[in-house]
């Protein structure tokens, strides 16, 4: 069983940096795709970013140049460090991992496995 756990979410002021991490638990976490995801009020969720296996990344337009994944093995977390934050940033983030499946997408069926989420909250 795979579980995910974010945290490190908060409120910031627009131009502001926040960093959210997500734990992982199971013995996958460097064999697979891993992604952020967030969900604004009345949006659907929307990718954010994504790792490989490999450590290859990718950015939705909207974040690239601000925001920058990654991931620590040894400590089975993933991370995401959001800076030059706007208001429009402020959702609901969540990761997200493609369990056994080759490869990464930015489609949420792509991903088989959720965390609970974590608020970002951008003032003007």
């Amino acid at each position: 069983q795979v579980r995910l756990v974010e945290s490190g979410g908060g409120s910031v002021q627009a131009g502001g940096s926040l960093k959210v991490s997500c734990a992982v638990s199971g013995d996958r976490f460097s064999k697979d795709c891993m992604g952020w995801f967030r969900q604004a009020p009345g949006k659907e969720r929307a990718w954010v970013a994504h790792i490989t296996s490999g450590g290859n990344t990718a950015y939705a337009d909207s974040v690239k140049g601000r925001f920058t994944i990654s991931k620590d093995p040894a400590k089975s977390t993933l991370y995401l460090q959001m800076n030059s934050l706007k208001p429009e940033d402020t959702a609901m983030y969540y990761c997200a991992a493609a369990w056994g499946r080759s490869g990464c997408a930015s489609n949420r069926s792509w991903y088989n496995f959720w965390g609970q989420g974590t608020q970002v909250t951008v003032s003007s």
